[in-house]
């Protein structure tokens, strides 16, 4: 039986350390993609809002993390905007139009 339990917290804290490490990545993703449309990465932080396992091209499962983040053209609005990670790497992302 401790030996389950040491096997689940070993288990929890490396997804923990590894969601850190992919929400690092998405503010550097989130930052870059904003940068392209010169636009502004909001509150300079992203939040995860889905979570589920995808395959890869390779047919590998990995975690698809689905991150949110706002960013603005001028400062005054908010264009609220989403990217995807497959393992760590971009999978999908959407900025919505917006005049410039």
């Amino acid at each position: 039986m401790e030996l389950v339990l040491m096997l689940a917290l070993v288990l929890a804290a490396w997804f923990w350390l590894d969601s850190l490490g992919k929400r690092e990545r998405a503010i550097l993703l989130g930052t870059e993609l904003a940068a392209r449309y010169s636009l502004q990465l909001l509150d300079e932080t992203v939040a995860c809002n889905k979570l589920w396992l995808s395959r890869n091209t390779r047919g590998h499962v990995q975690f698809l993390r689905r991150y949110e983040f706002d960013v603005s053209a001028n400062g005054l609005d908010r264009l609220h905007c989403e990217l995807e990670l497959l393992g760590d790497r971009l999978h999908t992302w959407h900025i919505p139009p917006y005049q410039q």
